[in-house]
């Protein structure tokens, strides 16, 4: 299957080139510094491109011709100065505007699958975070926040073939566990490894089951049935 991953030099977005390489998957790394991503990939192929997703001309060349996009677009700069001063280096609202560019773009080449990497604790999830983690939203992620809402919404009405993957608290934890994913919001720790999450991106394009879902991601031992 060829793939577009948007986003992919975020510590998600490689992990799930990784990922989709060692699945056998033709692979295109999207992002403003592919060179950093591109590199030999187990069993698929991986070619780097260049580009801004908030640029539609960049997006358009990136989905032509693509089977599925996973989009994993952040900001991955400093959170307490991103609030304080905003982003150095990437729009504030990239994740809104990227998916609705992609979003358009799949609409023009009939490009229908889309696994969309938003967070939990927005959209259907929003009740079920713990306060704690709300008063962090609050404090430090809030204008981040709201543009994840906001890409949310774009998702849920692409009409598109989409499924959102609500990752909890992501780290770096090297481990081949697998994650516990639930689709009513439940969770069964605050954390999960960002290998898990490209676990689950992965198979939610090579899986139709979750099209039209938003998955709640958290480290644990049991998958759903």
């Amino acid at each position: 299957m060829k793939v577009l991953v948007v986003g992919a030099s975020g510590g998600s977005g490689r992990a799930t080139v990784r990922e989709l390489g060692r699945r056998g998957h033709e692979v295109t790394a999207f992002s403003r510094n592919a060179s950093t991503v591109a590199g030999p990939v187990d069993g698929g192929s991986l070619r780097g491109l260049n580009g801004d997703a908030t640029d539609p001309d960049d997006v358009d060349d990136a989905v032509r011709g693509q089977d599925a996009v996973i989009v994993t677009l952040g900001i991955s700069e400093n959170p307490v100065r991103v609030r304080l001063r905003g982003p150095a280096h990437t729009s504030l609202d990239v994740r809104s505007r990227g998916t609705g560019v992609v979003v358009e773009a799949m609409r023009r080449h009939g490009v229908r699958r889309l696994v969309v990497q938003t967070s939990y604790g927005v959209g259907p999830t929003r009740t079920h975070l713990p306060m704690l983690q709300r008063l962090v939203f609050w404090a430090l992620l809030r204008p981040q926040i709201v543009d994840t809402e906001r890409q949310e919404r774009i998702v849920r009405s692409s009409g598109l073939d989409w499924t959102a993957v609500q990752p909890v608290n992501l780290t770096d934890d090297d481990t081949t566990e697998p994650p516990f994913v639930s689709t009513t919001g439940a969770t069964r720790s605050m954390k999960v490894a960002r290998a898990q999450v490209a676990w689950l991106l992965a198979e939610s394009v090579e899986n139709d089951d979750h099209i039209g879902s938003t998955l709640a991601l958290s480290a644990g031992k049991l998958r759903p049935a």
